[in-house]
């Protein structure tokens, strides 16, 4: 029954799960704590989409068109936001409503919270969990951008994140607090975990709980070896020079362990550094380097953004620091077409043991916007090596414990797969990409010859 959901905080906390059983299956952190994993052990790749303003600013017929460009482009998160930053708690969505009375987070307005339902269904029927933040950042401070007050105290986030795990306990949703925000007083650190305890409360511990920082940092910072935090997320932020390898290398060697990955790198189109005049905006390459990079140096997945669809600009909005085209031309930008070639890749190999190695490269690893990251099998099967700019570079194969080496190059601007036989395994080789041009990524893969593997990139049989 739906009866007082917009009364009041004593009879909502009695309603039953509203959301009928999601088809996806739960999620859970792997064993040695690296990876995602479904209850029943498969592994779990996190292929995010950034769409933070999906539920506030578009339409229920633009929300099946979006998702169902998003199944097919292979991506397995959408990240989305509840009490939405771009002035979410007093301008009403498409279909005219707010999310909550009076701005108060105990009295949540069910019209609109049937619109939040119908993207999570919406998003779940087509493959895809829901990376749902209850709010964002600016909704509990300190204010930096964004528009909207300050509505919560402790005791409220926990009223609302019990809502929110009873609403959608059920759901195929993994919860993101936080919002774009560092907290930097002891009240704001306690709100976020309240609101995590009361999701916890509300939804029986069934759903994985995570935070998203400002740029720069990482949930690990503030929360590190806290009990509701299951997985670390980081902001690397928009410019095209962070060193990503190095903040993800960092959290993954924290212990007790825990899984990281980057929740919000370089947008496509986005301007570089916030200076679209001095630097130009980014594109697919730039996309790429981060996706790979992060991946390779431990991240157990990786989230893409587009600057146009993230704010859902229409071309007739307030544009926010400048995007090339609307969202729905958007889509079709090559990055996120390009991002489903990385899934394919990781789940084409034993994913659960991989491990990051820059030691694999002896010779020509570079620095900076070209510098050179390796992932290897800890059981020694294979390995895979980003080369992000066309150059020469020597690799320590010892690693890979075959006598005969499987060696193919994978392009990532298109996903195809290049075989170029097998070699001995000397325990030291040199390659250099196939493609010629200064700005040519490539990824090489070695493989133990005698594990018969498919093409990288193909479904494992």
């Amino acid at each position: 029954m739906r009866i007082g959901l917009t009364l009041g905080l004593g009879l909502w906390l009695l309603a039953s799960p509203l959301l009928a059983q999601s088809p996806l299956p739960r999620l859970q952190v792997s064993e040695n704590r690296r990876f995602l994993v479904t209850e029943s052990g498969k592994p779990f790749f996190y292929l995010g989409d950034t769409a933070w303003e999906l539920i506030h600013r578009v339409n229920r017929s633009d929300i099946d068109l979006y998702l169902s460009d998003r199944e097919r482009k292979g991506f397995t998160v959408i990240q989305t936001v509840i009490l939405a930053e771009l002035d979410g708690l007093r301008v009403p969505n498409p279909r005219g409503h707010l999310p909550l009375q009076e701005m108060d987070p105990a009295r949540p307005n069910e019209p609109y919270f049937e619109d939040v339902d119908y993207v999570v269904q919406g998003a779940n029927r087509r493959g895809m969990y829901v990376g749902l933040l209850p709010t964002w950042g600016d909704k509990v401070g300190p204010k930096a951008w964004g528009v909207g007050p300050e509505i919560f105290t402790p005791a409220k986030a926990a009223q609302y994140g019990e809502f929110l795990g009873k609403r959608y306990r059920d759901a195929g949703v993994i919860w993101i607090l936080g919002g774009d925000r560092n907290p930097v007083t002891p009240e704001q650190k306690e709100i976020w975990r309240t609101m995590a305890k009361g999701i916890r409360q509300g939804s029986g511990g069934k759903q994985l709980i995570t935070f998203h920082p400002q740029g720069g940092g990482s949930s690990a910072t503030f929360f590190f070896g806290e009990d509701w935090i299951d997985f670390h997320m980081q902001q690397n932020g928009h410019d095209t020079d962070t060193p990503v390898w190095e903040r993800i290398a960092r959290d993954y060697q924290r212990r007790p362990h825990a899984p990281v990955m980057d929740a919000e790198p370089l947008y496509e189109d986005h301007p570089i550094g916030f200076k679209p005049d001095e630097r130009g905006h980014s594109n697919a390459a730039d996309i790429r380097k981060f996706a790979y990079r992060d991946v390779f140096s431990g991240a157990f997945g990786h989230t893409y953004g587009n600057h146009a669809i993230w704010q859902a600009y229409d071309g007739q909005r307030e544009p926010v620091n400048r995007p090339l085209s609307p969202w729905k031309f958007a889509l079709q930008a090559p990055g996120a077409e390009q991002m489903q070639y990385l899934r394919r890749l990781m789940e084409s190999r034993p994913m659960l043991e991989r491990i990051p190695d820059d030691s694999l490269i002896l010779r020509g690893q570079g620095a900076g916007g070209k510098r050179v990251v390796a992932t290897r099998d800890s059981q020694g099967r294979y390995a895979m090596i980003y080369l992000p700019t066309r150059r020469r570079i020597t690799v320590d194969t010892k690693a890979i414990l075959g006598k005969t080496l499987q060696q193919w190059w994978m392009d990532p601007r298109t996903g195809e797969v290049h075989s170029i036989g097998t070699i001995p395994n000397r325990g030291q080789l040199e390659w250099i990409p196939p493609w010629e041009g200064e700005n040519l990524d490539a990824v090489l893969i070695l493989d133990d010859a005698d594990q018969g593997y498919s093409p990288p990139g193909s479904r494992r049989k």
